[in-house]
Order: structure tokens, then sequence, then C-alpha cells
């Protein structure tokens, strides 16, 4: 029987209303997947360098390469998870699927780690003059190894696009009680995806470096397991989506149909433009006629009436409806958000990348227990466990009185915020590698392999600012998509959000190329005390300042999507700052 079916008192089934679906409980679930997915996807994203370099005879420069390469292709093929999730299959499908692949890969990543034959000689521990006469993996050592993380990326890659939009399913937009719940839903979603990460620095990282990556990877793929377990729990109280179709080919139809109609002139007003109105048609969201990218509202000039009785909310490649060009106009007025916050994204990877470098050679004891140079990142960890709830509960209502928006500052305002925290951290970072170099120099151990005396903890502080502005824009953007998407577009939206990340870890590889070769080899050398990696940092702090005024120029020429049927009150105003600005028109 239907989970989803209820018992009459004359013993026949009926289907659960929607309203009995859905809400804070169903939300539960996805944040059990949440932490112990992203438990043992952060575990490896802060410590997999460590098992390129020591393990697999790596260089340090393709140690650091090969992490950001498999960081971004995770974040890049949640797009492949959206579009799946949108055209095909429903969310909790999606999230059931490609929670299986990562489950594989963590499995094969255990067994090669188990097996020696099938990696190579580790030389972790030799001095590091002697590592450029360590043998590094074999070509059929290397497949098994990207065999098994890249199963892992294309994995979470699918969850990352399906799960964050399966919880934010379970408020209805339409709803205002509901509505004011979405974006708190977002703050507490990144608060479960910070607990898994504590436990993945902490307990993880831990296995790893005491009792082995066999350890590690096993308990990882079992983690993962048990998460779609807990998913699966939950199953008859989701509300789950409806697939409507490939928003591509929508898409694509739009810039067809206005390429043909390129020689007719544009309507000045909407009623003279192709729509839909009828619900029954499965037009379940009419979007309402913005004033940019006119071109492309010559898809949806009627030409004749039989071309108009003809077409469907489908749309046809000679004619489309008003909302399907304004979909198209959606994801072309997001591409310069999602630009302007990859450059953030790139200081990330590279404090994460060249930070465990960092604590490798400094002071990890804590009392008579010796912290794991990938654990450092617990620090902003746990100093995000504490604001998250502080932001939602205490600052979000204050807010709230002084701007009459229910989220306390607009998605776009919380977003520019963690840019300029990113560049405030990437200076203080410079600052503390200089005093670490200093250290190594005035203690004549620059080519020592013993750890420096300074505290690993010098680089909390870098870390911990850090941590703050990822807690600002990282919700920020998957709030900003989910609500500025259209129906058909949410996880697609969810997924836009992640590329920035993904770009950033791309990105990340290349910088690290030009400024060698354009800066004479700051980061070339195989030993930090001798690279200049405080100038890298400040590099990036100045860039991240210029970034930061891209990115309040793109926020101020984005133009808020506009739902038909519904009015803007106090409540949910639209703001139409210069700086930053969101619309969230909730009350019917």
């Amino acid at each position: 029987m239907n989970k989803n079916m209820g018992i009459c008192r004359n013993g026949e089934t009926q289907p659960k209303k929607q309203t009995e679906l859905g809400g804070r409980r169903a939300t539960i679930f996805v944040f059990a997947m949440s932490a112990l997915e992203t438990m043992a996807f952060i575990s490896n994203g802060v410590s997999l360098v460590t098992y390129f370099y020591g393990y697999m005879n790596f260089s340090l420069t393709k140690s650091a390469t090969s992490l950001t390469n498999f960081m971004g292709s995770a974040f890049l093929l949640s797009l492949f998870g959206g579009f799946i999730s949108d055209t095909y299959i429903t969310r909790f499908k999606t999230c059931i699927i490609f929670g299986c692949l990562e489950v594989v890969g963590f499995a094969v990543l255990a067994v090669q780690a188990h097996f020696k034959q099938l990696r190579p000689f580790p030389c972790k521990g030799l001095d590091p003059s002697k590592m450029n006469q360590c043998e590094p993996a074999d070509s059929s050592q290397q497949a098994i190894l990207f065999a098994g993380i890249y199963l892992v990326a294309l994995g979470t890659g699918g969850l990352k696009a399906a799960l964050p939009s399966l919880g934010a399913d379970q408020f209805d937009e339409r709803d205002p009680k509901e509505a004011s719940s979405l974006s708190s839903f977002f703050n507490w979603y990144l608060f479960s995806v910070t607990t898994g990460a504590i436990l993945g620095v902490t307990f993880l990282v831990w296995i790893s470096t005491n009792q082995g990556w066999d350890w590690s990877f096993g308990i990882c793929s079992i983690a993962v397991g048990m998460s779609l377990l807990f998913l699966s729990m939950g199953k008859s109280g989701y509300r789950n989506n409806v697939p409507k179709g490939s928003l591509f080919v929508r898409i694509l139809q739009v810039f067809v149909a206005a390429i043909r109609n390129r020689n007719l002139p544009i309507p000045d007003t909407a009623g003279e433009l192709h729509e839909i109105h009828d619900k029954e048609a499965g037009q379940t969201e009419i979007l309402q006629r913005t004033d940019q990218f006119k071109f492309l509202d010559r898809a949806a000039i009627v030409k004749n009436a039989q071309e108009a009785s003809e077409s469907s909310v489908s749309g046809t490649w000679e004619l489309c409806t008003v909302t399907q060009v304004e979909e198209t106009k959606i994801l072309v007025r997001m591409l310069p958000i999602i630009l302007s916050t990859v450059f953030m994204n790139t200081c990330l990877a590279q404090l994460q990348t060249f930070s465990i470098q960092q604590s490798n050679t400094m002071d990890r004891s804590i009392g008579n227990f010796q912290m794991p140079g990938p654990s450092i990142p617990v620090i902003p960890l746990l100093f995000m466990s504490i604001l998250i709830p502080l932001y939602d509960r205490i600052f979000v209502p204050l807010a709230s009185k002084f701007t009459g928006i229910p989220t306390g500052i607009t998605q776009l305002q919380r977003v520019g915020v963690g840019l300029v925290l990113a560049a405030i951290s990437m200076a203080i970072a410079g600052i503390i590698e200089t005093h670490r170099k200093n250290v190594a120099i005035n203690h004549n151990m620059i080519d020592s392999a013993e750890p420096l005396p300074i505290s690993i903890f010098w680089l909390g502080f870098q870390y911990a600012i850090f941590g703050m502005a990822d807690m600002f824009t990282l919700v920020g953007l998957l709030d900003f998509f989910y609500s500025e998407s259209s129906s058909r577009m949410k996880s697609l939206s969810t997924a836009i959000s992640w590329c920035s990340l993904a770009f950033g870890y791309f990105t990340s590889s290349v910088v690290v190329n030009v400024v060698n070769k354009v800066s004479g080899g700051w980061l070339a050398s195989n030993n930090l005390n001798r690279d200049k990696l405080n100038y890298f940092y400040w590099l990036l702090a100045g860039l991240s300042v210029v970034n930061f005024g891209v990115y309040l120029v793109c926020a101020s020429w984005y133009k808020h999507k506009k739902i038909e049927g519904k009015q803007i009150d106090n409540g949910w105003a639209l703001e139409e700052r210069i700086d930053t600005s969101i619309v969230r028109n909730n009350t019917p």
C-alpha cells in the first residue's frame, strides 16, 4: 500500500492531503542525510591532499591541483544532478541514485587503500629534500584512485543539487506562514552541513591519521549508506516535485524563436505577447514580463491566431509563452551574480589546500594530544555552529524590525557581507604566514622536517573569519537562487549556486600556475618555508576587494522575478536598493 495513502472509516484508502505533507518534520530527514554525507565528503576535502602527497607520492603542486579538481568537479556535477531532478525523476529518487554512486566510490577508495599492491610505497615522513626520489603512483594505480574519487564527486554533486531543493520543497512559497520558514530552512541546512563537517574534520581525520585510510574510506562509505536509510525513512511525508520536461529545451526554444522573429517589432505591452493562463494545462506559475533582454520577448510574439491555439505550456520552436521567456531571462540574469562570487571560492580553495600544508609544519600538540593538520578547520566550524543559531534566532528578528524584511537583510546583501569578510581573511592569512616563516628563519629551521615552535592555532584566525564569510555567502546564494528560480528549475538553480564553488576550485589551479609563472616561482618549491605564500595571500586579498566592487555592480543591475497574481505588501516588499536587493512576493 502507498504510504501516502490514509485509511477511511469504510476501510478504503484515500491520499493524504498536500497540506499534511512536508513542513519542518520532513526536513529532519534531509538534515540527517546532509550531516552524514557532508561528514564523509568534507573529511576528504580537507585531507585528501595529504593522501595524495604522502601515500600516492604526488608532488605538492599536483596534490593541491588534484584536490581542487576533485572538489571543483563535485560541485560542477551538481548541474547534472539538477538537470536529472528537474527533468526526469523526483528529487527524492535523485538523492537515492546519486547517494548509491557515492557509496560505491568510497568503497573503491577503501579497497585501494587496504591492498598495498594497488598503491605505491608511501614516502610519508621522508626529508623534504628527498621527496623527488619517491616513486609516484603508476597509471593503473592512478586509474583506480581517480575512478573512486570521481564516483564520489558524481554522487555528492547530484546530492548537492537535489537534497537542498527537496528540503526547501517542504515549504510552500505561496503560503505566507510557510514561506517565512524557507530562509530559516537554509540556515539550518547549513547548520547540519557544519555539524557533519565538524565530525568529518575531527573523527574521520583522526581515523585516517591513526587507523589508516582504508578505515577512513570504509567509514565514509557506511556513513553515506546510513544517510540514504535516514532519507528513505521520511519518504511518506515528503512533498515531491513533478518533473516537467527539459528546461534546456525550453531555453533553447526561446532563443530559436527570438531569432526567427528578429525582424518583428517588440510590442509595448505584455498583453500583446503570448501567455497561457490555464492551470489545467500545466501552467502553475505565471511570470510577469520584465524590461531586460527585450530581444528575447520576440519569442512570445503571436503572428497568427492558429499559431497561438496550437501552442502549449511547453512551448514550440516558433512561439513561446512569456513565462518561458522570463525563465530564460532569469538564468541569464543569474550568470553575473554567480560569476562575481567565484573568486571568493578561489580563495577558499587556496586556504583549504595551503593551510593544511602550513599546519603540517607547525606545532600541533594540545597537551599530550597531537592534532592532525587537516582538523584545523574545526575551529571555524565550531564558531559557525554557534553563530548560525544566533543569526537565525536573534539577528534576523532584530534586523527585521528595522528593515521590514523577514530575512533581516536581503540575500544579496548577505552575499556581499561574505565577500568583504573573505577579503579580510586573505589579508590576515598573509600576516600569519609571514609570522610562521619568520619563526622558521629565526630558529634556523627552513629546511627542517621537524615542526616549528609555533602553534597550529595561529591558523584559526584566518579560518574563523573565512568561516563567517562562507556562512553569509553560501546560505545567501542558496536562498537567492532557489527563491528567484521558477517552479521548473528549483534543483538546477540550487546547482548553479554550487557552481560558484566549482569554478572557484578550477580557477584555483589556474591561479597557482599563473602566479608561479609571472612571479618567478612564489609557490614552485615543495618547501613552504622557502615559498612566498604570504605574498600570494596578499595578492588574493587585493583581488578580492576588486571582486567585491564587481559584485556591487552586478547586484544593483539584477532585476527580480515577478509572479502574476501576487501583490507586494509591507511583509514581503520589493527592495530596490543600489547595493543589493531581493524580492519576496509571498502574499497572495
